[in-house]
């Protein structure tokens, strides 16, 4: 029996802590583990021996500021997370094992708005064929990431603004997928995933405040403080999608006025270029058309990176994050996009904060939500089955 404070609970303690830091990581050097455990050397080394004993991490060679070393990563058998990402217009879905390798990848287009039903059943679906084609049985799901384009109720976890997906007024996204799929899931909103994402696997890799902003159908920022995602008490954080710009502005779909998403989300955008362009018009095509030398194009995302701009110097007046990265279909316009959304940051924020600030596009492209969902179980999920097979209290003591 293990006993608080006893040899063996801080053997298993530290086996953990070594686990979890190679897991949120993906591959560490002993050194590396080490410094982000604050264990000695010495007990790295003996529980990294243990763990690839027992079959639960892989070492490879590997070199680290021109010294040979050994990168260390759980095992390709010791399970596999699942990402889902809802997007307006899209259901992507990944398949990724412990190590951070992505074993199967597919999107398609869906229309989310319409029916949560209908996305719930095709995400079943796709799940299930990835599933087969990444070659992992369903008894190595450890657990299931989920990303809506909507708040997310910390305490229901039912979508917290109805009005942004009417299709799923009174659904539960976690609780629906769990019962369909047979594992946990966790859900959060697709902002927050694509700032977790890049985080993780991204532009934001080693940077401890930025926020990551999503501009598509809506706007949506997601916070990273710390190193952590910040949610806020009820999960509604970093919706600056809705700052007021101009009380005298277009009706947003919140009730409010002139919010910053009526200047920048695409069903506001679309509709000023539909008449040159025709009906149909994507903001891809936009964007391609204003790569392509459009005036008028240009001139409708250089306004709305303004406007973005005017959105990110207040969260620098905020929370002065070191770096803003910009997801969404507009990330894909470049400087076209980023130089306004400078421009605007220099004149509005705090020239502090504003020197301090790196603005850029996500590295990620489309791929930063489902990947984010992936890192939320990586992140979040417990180390329980991962030392099955070991013995309670191993052979060495552990300090």
């Amino acid at each position: 029996m293990e006993t608080p404070g006893s040899q063996t609970s801080l053997h298993r303690a530290n086996l953990g802590r070594v686990v979890r830091a190679v897991r949120l990581a993906g591959s560490l050097t002993q050194a590396e583990i080490a410094r982000t455990t604050g264990l000695s050397a010495a007990t790295v080394s003996n529980i990294v021996r243990e763990l690839k004993e027992s079959g639960t991490v892989e070492v490879t060679p590997t070199s680290a500021g021109g010294r040979r070393a050994r990168s260390i990563s759980l095992s390709g058998d010791a399970g596999a997370v699942i990402g889902v990402d809802f997007g307006h217009t899209h259901l992507r879905v990944a398949v990724a094992d412990l190590a951070h390798r992505v074993l199967a990848e597919e999107s398609e287009p869906l229309d989310v708005d319409a029916s949560a039903q209908d996305g719930f059943d095709r995400a079943e679906e796709l799940v299930g064929r990835l599933i087969s084609a990444s070659g992992i049985g369903r008894d190595k799901v450890i657990g299931v990431g989920l990303g809506v384009p909507g708040p997310i109720d910390a305490e229901s976890g039912t979508l917290g603004s109805t009005s942004m997906l009417p299709g799923w007024i009174g659904t539960n996204p976690s609780k629906e997928m769990a019962e369909r799929l047979g594992v946990p899931v966790r859900v959060d909103n697709d902002a927050n995933l694509g700032a977790l994402g890049e985080l993780v696997w991204g532009g934001g890799r080693g940077v401890r405040n930025l926020a990551y902003l999503k501009v598509a159908g809506g706007v949506g920022a997601g916070l990273v403080i710390g190193g952590r995602i910040f949610r806020g008490p009820g999960g509604t954080a970093g919706e600056i999608g809705h700052l007021t710009l101009d009380e005298s502005g277009p009706v947003c779909r919140c009730g409010n006025r002139g919010c910053l998403e009526t200047f920048a989300a695409a069903r506001y955008l679309l509709p000023l270029l539909s008449p040159a362009h025709g009906p149909g018009l994507t903001m891809e095509r936009v964007v391609g058309l204003a790569h392509g030398g459009d005036l008028g194009c240009r001139r409708v995302i250089a306004d709305a990176g303004r406007h973005i701009g005017s959105g990110v110097a207040a969260l620098c007046n905020l929370l002065n994050p070191s770096r803003v990265l910009l997801g969404g279909d507009l990330a894909e316009a470049g400087e076209l996009v980023l130089g306004p959304i400078r421009d605007a940051v220099s004149r509005y924020a705090i020239p502090s904060a504003a020197r301090q600030l790196t603005v850029a596009a996500g590295s990620l492209g489309p791929r930063a939500e489902v990947l984010g969902a992936v890192a939320l179980v990586l992140s979040e999920m417990g180390d329980t089955g991962l030392f099955d097979g070991m013995p309670p209290g191993g052979g060495a003591v552990f300090t």
